[in-house]
C-alpha cells in the first residue's frame, strides 16, 4: 500500500483493504491505514493501522466464513487499496459501491460502515498520541526509541536462540494436507532458519494460508519463547530466515481460497513450530469457527478449548489458545440480540491429555436456535489428536454435531454447514491440549 501510494498521501487520507495477496489474512478482517504526516503536512514521519474483524463482507454464507468455499470471491468482497477518506472526507458512497457491487456482496452495509469509521476514528487518536510525542520528545528521540523497541526484540529473541536445538515435526490436518516445518538453529551466529519445504502444495479447498499468515504465526512461537516483557514486533524475526515454498498451501496464489488459513491453518502451523522446537505438547489447534446467521442477521464467534502443557506446567482448561484471542459475547447479550439460546458451556472433563504434565480440557458449547438460520462450523483436529511430547499423551479430537428437535442426531465434519431449524441444537466439543512428559 504504501509503496502503490508514494508521492500521492496526502495529509487527511486513509486508506482501506483486506487482499490477503497482498498482506491481509483473510476477508473478514479489514485494515485501515493512516499516513501521519508532520506539521506541515510535507513529510510522512509514521503510519497507522487498525485491524477489525467484519461480522460480514459477503460470500456464500453469512458471517463470511464458508466451510466449502473453493476460490477467494465466494468468501466476500476483496479490497485492495481503496481510498476510504482524501482530505478528511469519507467517501462513503463509493466504499458502500464497493461492497454492494461484488458478486457475492456484503450483507449489512451499514454494520460494515460504522465499524470502518470506527477504524477511522481509531486510527485518529493514534496520529493524535503520536504527534503529542513527536511535540513533547522531538522526532528524533521519538524514531531513536521505535528502533530500539525492535533492537530489543531482536535481542531477546537471539538469545532465545542459543537455548534451542535443531528440529523437525510433520502435522497433519484433517483434510488431508499436511505441514512440514524444520527448524535449524546456528548457536554461534545467533539465528535459526524455519523452512516449511515439503508442505502439501495449494488446496483446492480454504485451509490455504498467505504468506503473511504464516510470518505471522512464525513471529508469535517465537516471541512465546522469550520470558520478558517486550511489545510484539517485527525485531522478533530479524535472526529467524523463513522460507515458504511459493504455491504451497502455506504461501498459494490468488485466486485460491483462503478463509481457513488466518482462524485453522495458523494454529497447525503455531502447533507444528513448537513440535519442532519440542517445547510444549500442542494444544486444541483450533479456533472451532461457528458462524450462523440469514440475511438479517449475522453471528460469528470462536470456542476456546485446551491448551498444551509443557516442562514444569499443566496446560489450562478452556482458553483461547495461540493464533486467537477473541471473547465470546455475553450469554445475555447474545440472547438478546440474536433469536438463539445458550443451553450451556462447560468443560469436557478428561479431554485433555495425559503426563506428568497434564493437557488442558477443552469444552462443550450448546446453542439452541429459536428460528430457522444457516449455520457453519470451520474446525479441525477431529480425525487427528493434539499430540502429547516427551511421552505424555494426547488431547481428545473434537466433535461438532446437530441435535435435532426430535432428538434425532446429526454428525458433521470437521467443516460443514446445515440448515437449523427451531428447536434444534448447534453442540460443538473442543479438543483437548497434549500432556507433557511420562506420567
Amino acid at each position: 500500500m504504501i509503496a502503490r501510494n508514494a508521492g500521492r498521501m496526502a495529509d487527511g487520507d486513509v486508506y482501506v483493504l483486506n487482499d490477503p495477496y497482498n498482506g491481509g489474512t483473510h476477508l473478514p478482517d479489514v485494515t485501515v491505514i493512516t499516513p501521519v504526516f508532520d506539521e506541515a503536512g510535507a513529510e510522512i514521519l509514521f503510519y497507522v493501522g487498525s485491524r477489525g474483524h467484519h461480522a460480514d463482507i459477503g460470500g456464500i454464507t453469512p458471517g463470511s466464513m464458508p466451510p466449502d468455499s473453493t476460490v477467494v470471491e465466494e468468501e466476500g468482497v476483496m479490497i485492495d487499496n481503496f481510498p476510504l477518506v482524501k482530505a478528511g472526507v469519507l467517501d462513503d458512497a463509493g466504499m458502500r459501491a464497493l461492497l454492494a457491487g461484488a458478486r457475492y456482496p456484503a450483507r449489512n452495509i451499514d454494520q460494515n460502515m460504522a465499524d470502518l469509521r470506527a477504524q477511522v476514528a481509531a486510527n485518529a487518536k493514534g496520529v493524535e498520541e503520536l504527534r503529542k510525542m513527536v511535540v513533547q520528545f522531538g522526532l528524533p528521540v521519538v524514531r531513536a526509541y521505535m528502533g530500539h523497541v525492535q533492537d530489543n526484540a531482536e535481542e531477546a529473541v537471539r538469545r532465545v536462540i542459543t537455548a534451542l536445538k535443531d528440529g523437525a515435526y510433520r502435522y497433519a490436518l484433517d483434510n488431508g494436507a499436511q505441514i512440514r516445518v524444520r527448524v535449524t538453529v546456528d548457536q554461534v551466529r545467533r539465528e535459526a532458519v524455519v523452512d516449511f519445504t515439503g508442505t502439501s502444495a495449494q488446496l483446492p479447498n480454504n485451509f490455504n494460508a498467505p504468506r503473511a499468515v504464516c510470518m505471522a504465526a512464525v513471529l508469535y512461537v517465537f516471541r512465546t519463547l522469550v520470558n520478558e516483557e517486550i511489545p510484539l514486533n517485527a525485531g522478533c524475526l530479524k535472526p529467524i530466515r523463513v522460507i515458504i515454498p511459493e504455491g504451497s498451501m502455506l504461501n498459494p496464489r490468488y485466486p485460491a481460497s483462503v478463509v481457513s488459513g488466518n482462524v485453522e491453518t495458523s494454529s497447525c502451523i503455531t502447533n507444528a513450530l513448537y513440535g519442532a522446537l519440542g517445547v510444549v505438547a500442542a494444544s486444541q489447534g483450533t479456533m472451532n469457527n461457528f458462524t450462523f446467521g440469514n440475511e438479517r442477521y449475522q453471528y460469528y464467534e470462536t470456542i476456546s478449548g485446551g491448551s498444551g502443557a509443557g516442562q514444569g506446567f499443566d496446560g489450562c482448561d478452556v482458553v483461547q489458545t495461540n493464533m486467537t484471542n477473541s471473547r465470546l459475547t455475553d450469554p445475555e447479550v447474545l440472547e438478546w440480540r440474536f433469536p438463539v439460546r445458550l443451553e450451556s458451556y462447560e468443560i469436557r472433563p478428561g479431554s485433555g491429555g495425559a503426563g506428568q504434565w497434564h493437557g488442558g480440557n477443552g469444552g462443550i458449547r450448546k446453542v439452541r436456535f429459536l428460528e430457522p438460520m444457516t449455520a457453519s462450523i470451520l474446525s479441525n483436529n477431529r480425525l487427528h489428536a493434539p499430540f502429547g511430547m516427551a511421552g505424555g499423551e494426547p488431547g481428545a479430537m473434537g466433535r461438532n454435531y446437530v441435535v435435532r428437535h426430535d432428538g434425532s442426531e446429526e454428525a458433521l465434519g470437521h467443516v460443514g454447514r446445515c440448515e437449523m431449524e427451531a428447536g434444534d441444537i448447534f453442540v460443538v466439543e473442543t479438543p483437548g491440549g497434549g500432556g507433557f512428559g511420562a506420567a
